[in-house]
């Protein structure tokens, strides 16, 4: 079973700066699309970002359009979220996701990811 390991949370105060990264376990992962979404302890999961893995198409939730950067390093099999300017709202467990089979219209969609990691803690506080 694939699974995706997430790196890079941790404190940060408001206005600050963290970057998270995401490898799957293994290289011949299949997927067409990678995310991430964040969920806090008192919402749903929601979408941060996501990007094609082929090609460079990206989509970002307007919570975060201009503050975070989704990117891929083909080469590396990672993906990174670049996160500035992060605010309290910004706290939350961001999970990375991948998919074989995702169409533009779903890059938002949770249930349309296949693969999953277990999440790691940002913490925005003052």
């Amino acid at each position: 079973q694939v699974q995706l390991a997430e790196s890079g949370g941790g404190l940060v105060q408001p206005g600050g700066s963290l970057r998270l990264s995401c490898a799957p376990s293994e290289r011949a992962v299949s997927r067409n699309a990678m995310a991430w979404f964040r969920q806090s302890p008192t919402g749903e999961r929601e979408s941060v970002a996501a990007i094609r893995w082929s090609g460079s198409n990206t989509y970002y939730s307007d919570t975060v359009k201009g503050r975070f950067t989704i990117s891929k390093d083909n080469a590396k099999n990672t993906v990174s979220l670049q996160m500035n300017n992060l605010n309290l709202e910004d706290t939350a467990v961001y999970y990375c996701a991948a998919g074989p089979n995702i169409i533009q219209s779903q890059l938002r969609n949770p249930s349309a990811y296949y693969y999953w990691g277990q999440g790691t803690q940002v913490t925005v506080s003052s």
